[in-house]
């Protein structure tokens, strides 16, 4: 005991001195201007070097690196330096005397100094951190979590005690800087309890960070990415803070911010077009690849046309430069602007082909995806691709990544499979997920429908291996007792193989598991039923009871998820009144926080239901409201663009008829006349049948008209009007021509139908409904067809629908049986 009393005040002794004598060194080395003097003072004094000193070096050399603009080529420069190992050596005999802050900060510094593979310091540093792990205060544990990120090492041994050690003491921890690094770092290895845990403590502990905060925010965001959880209440407090701070982001963290968003499928058009305009502002500031791929990827699929222009001529000048990963950032961002622009698609898929050994199989996919939609043509390079396809194709084995090859070779021309590759896929089909699954069959079912020439020889192996597809799908359907398991696999499912093979076990699966449906999923499955188009009333009765119970614990922006199914399917549950009143007040204490689009998207699905929320119509129907979303729409894409004007012109229509007490005025006569003179359209084989059996049954052509618009621009295939008597009236003048539609005279300010009428007489609406008018598994009117039965019964028509599958059923085999079909719905009479 008097032993180690009489040591411990030498220790201290040498550690003061240690602690003192390098503080004149380190001053000398902050002040030094570049990398030549940091490493004259290491030779100078390498043999009094201390940790201290050492943490210090690397410190100020990374800070010379992040001031430079090619940090690859700077830091190779570095390394190249002689006493670079010199600095090296002296750490790694440091490291039993460095402090735990030291030691991580060291491994931090000499990560990104010397990025090998197998560095000998690095693994010597991450070795004693695991040493001292347990010790470590917050702060150093999400640094080293940090360090073990950048070296890949997600799932290792080492972050999973990180994980645990979290886990144990979330409830002390206080510093969300440090948790949002390590929420980051272990975010693969949580389960869901867990980082419903983590979120919780982020909310708790949001208001003690500074609204500065952008990079603690930006992680927060990150966390909630990489767990694909879209928790809305964090991510508008994030986004307030980026908000609050746009003219201090710079490129990168506007482009991480944009991209985390899209993944997350969150939108805040105030975000956007803020950036935009930082955006806008940085293009004369880049002049070299490294930065400018960057702003055009970022700004390109948001920019106005002078900005897109003056993009491309750029990335176009400097294309001789890039690298293979930025000609493919730039190639998909091309996709996303929707860009024809056949010269620089040329030149960037001349690079692509260039540096085509070197992507990987997912790159390819992305590659051929994107060349295919932008209409590229070159044999040579779909040759090439094809031969990279085949050969990763041989040698893996990994299910999710041999879909994506069976997948990327099937949207190549001419290409097929042979004998040996088909084998390939069915011995991996036991071990495939149903997004896997649906690849391959999505990749059969193209080759069955374009490669005709090959019909003969292959189909039959193409079939089977079609069979064996919905085997392992229904088979891994019918496993699951998860229901947020199968939801990961389901959300992205669609396609033809899918809705015809797997949809009823689907439902069947959803309805056996449906007392796990919460508020935290719920939006996202009734999203997902929306999609199918099959009505399954017991589905959505659970669905609106826990929307009726929760609705405190569901963000005001899923209401749009939930209440889809029911406007789109024509569905009311039993609860109904209780069911949307508790919807709409829900809404209404958020009015002014939902973007645009979805508050027209939200009118108009309440609207197909029969319901007008008058505060949800004041927000829309107004001026600034308008004016707003006019901005807004510059930021969209075109089909999303022209989706959300036409769900507000259905929504003005519908109030002006069904609610006229609001005075809401009809003010999209322009946009209709754009609209359908854009696209008259033509008749279908079933709607000639009809027409001409019409004009038989009605005494002629002069008695019925083929597509007529209403004066609010409801398109009704086939017009008659009947005497009081129940007698044809004949119409004036006709221009009809079978297999294409009449011109359309427009009258501006047209007064409702049936005021010009003889007394008496009845103006007769007559719609073919094809199979899109009906849920897919029952012969259910969905909810667009009903709102607008409603509209023209409302304008005074007497509405005849004749459903494609009673057109087309074999009671109605014959001409003479349509002919008394027509009649009977007609005159109220059989056989003439």
């Amino acid at each position: 005991m008097l032993r180690l009393r009489a040591i411990y005040p030498c220790s201290w002794r040498v550690f003061q001195f240690r602690t003192c004598s390098c503080k004149p060194l380190i001053s000398q080395m902050i002040k030094c201007t570049d990398e030549e003097q940091v490493f004259d003072l290491i030779k100078k004094n390498k043999a009094t070097f201390s940790e201290k000193q050492v943490e210090c070096a690397f410190n100020i050399l990374w800070q010379f690196q992040q001031q430079r603009t090619s940090f690859l080529k700077n830091v190779d420069c570095i390394r190249d330096y002689p006493h670079f190992l010199t600095l090296h050596n002296l750490a790694t005999s440091q490291i039993e005397f460095m402090d735990d802050d030291t030691l991580v900060n060291v491994l931090y510094f000499i990560q990104q100094c010397a990025p090998e593979a197998h560095d000998l310091l690095v693994e010597a540093l991450v070795i004693e951190s695991w040493r001292r792990l347990e010790r470590f205060d917050i702060n150093v544990l999400s640094k080293f979590s940090s360090c073990l990120a950048n070296q890949l090492l997600y799932y290792s041994p080492l972050m999973g005690k990180i994980a645990d050690i979290v886990h144990r003491n979330l409830e002390t921890i206080d510093d969300l800087r440090s948790l949002s690094v390590l929420m980051v770092s272990i975010s693969s290895l949580t389960s869901q309890r867990f980082q419903q845990q983590l979120v919780n403590k982020t909310e708790h502990l949001f208001d003690t960070i500074d609204s500065s905060q952008v990079n603690v925010a930006r992680r927060i965001v990150q966390f909630l990415r990489n767990i694909k959880y879209s928790y809305y209440p964090l991510l508008e407090r994030c986004n307030k803070v980026f908000l609050s701070n746009m003219n201090h982001l710079d490129l990168d963290c506007i482009s991480k911010i944009l991209s985390l968003y899209h993944s997350l499928q969150f939108h805040s058009f105030e975000f956007v077009k803020m950036a935009k305009k930082r955006l806008t502002e940085m293009i004369p500031l880049f002049d070299h690849p490294d930065g400018f791929v960057k702003l055009f990827v970022a700004l390109g699929p948001m920019a106005g046309p002078e900005e897109k222009k003056q993009l491309k001529s750029t990335i176009l000048l400097m294309s001789e430069e890039l690298t293979s990963q930025q000609a493919l950032a730039v190639m998909s961002a091309m996709e996303e602007m929707e860009s024809r622009n056949s010269h620089l698609i040329k030149k960037i898929a001349s690079i692509l082909h260039k540096h085509l050994d070197d992507y990987k199989p997912f790159e390819l996919l992305k590659i051929t995806q994107t060349l295919t939609f932008l209409h590229f043509q070159s044999k040579e390079l779909f040759v090439k691709l094809r031969e990279l396809l085949l050969r990763y194709l041989k040698i893996s084995v990994i299910p999710s990544e041999i879909a994506i090859l069976v997948y990327a070779l099937s949207i190549l021309p001419s290409s097929n499979l042979c004998e040996v590759e088909i084998s390939q896929i069915e011995a991996v089909l036991p071990q495939c997920d149903l997004n896997d699954l649906n690849g391959f069959a999505t990749s059969v079912l193209r080759w069955i429908h374009y490669d005709r020439k090959y019909l003969d020889s292959t189909t039959g192996k193409q079939l089977k291996l079609l069979q064996k597809l919905d085997h392992y799908g229904l088979q891994r359907l019918r496993n699951s007792n998860s229901l947020n398991l199968l939801w990961k696999e389901l959300k992205s499912l669609k396609g033809d193989w899918f809705t015809e093979s797997l949809l009823e076990e689907t439902v069947a699966t959803l309805l056996r598991l449906m007392d796990e449906i919460n508020s935290k999923n719920v939006a996202e499955i009734a999203s997902f039923i929306s999609r199918t188009n099959y009505l399954n009333t017991l589905l959505l009765d659970r669905i609106a009871s826990v929307v009726v119970q929760q609705i405190e614990k569901i963000h005001p922006f899923e209401i749009l998820g939930i209440i889809l199914p029911f406007s789109a399917l024509n569905y009311d549950p039993p609860q109904n009144d209780e069911f949307f009143r508790i919807c709409i007040q829900h809404l209404n204490s958020y009015l002014s926080g939902l973007e645009p689009p979805m508050l027209v998207f939200l009118g108009f699905s309440l609207a197909a239901l029969g319901y007008f929320p008058e505060d949800l119509l004041k927000a829309i129907f107004n001026i600034k409201f308008l004016s707003k979303m006019d901005s807004q729409l510059e930021l969209l894409c075109s089909s999303l663009n022209r989706r959300v004007q036409f769900r507000l012109m259905e929504l003005n229509r519908a109030v002006c008829l069904e609610c006229p007490e609001y005075q809401i005025p009809w003010f999209h006569d322009r946009f209709c006349q754009q609209q359908y003179n854009k696209d008259i359209g033509s008749m279908n084989g079933a709607q000639k049948q009809i027409y001409k059996m019409l004009a038989e049954v009605l005494g002629g052509t002069n008695c019925v008209k083929a597509s007529v618009l209403t004066p609010y621009y409801h398109r009704i295939d086939f017009e008659c009007v009947l005497d009081k008597k129940k007698k044809p009236l004949p119409y004036g003048s006709h221009n009809i021509t079978l297999g294409k539609l009449p011109e359309m005279h427009w009258e501006s300010n047209t007064q409702i139908t049936g005021s010009r009428l003889p007394p008496g007489a009845e103006r007769i609406a007559l719609q073919f409904l094809d199979s899109r008018a009906f849920c897919r598994n029952i012969p259910h009117l969905k909810g667009k067809s009903a709102m607008k039965k409603r509209h023209l019964e409302i304008l005074g028509y007497h509405i005849i629908q004749i459903p494609h599958f009673e057109w087309n059923s074999m009671a109605l085999s014959t001409k003479e049986a349509r002919m008394d079909y027509l009649r009977e719905r007609i005159f109220g009479e059989g056989k003439s």
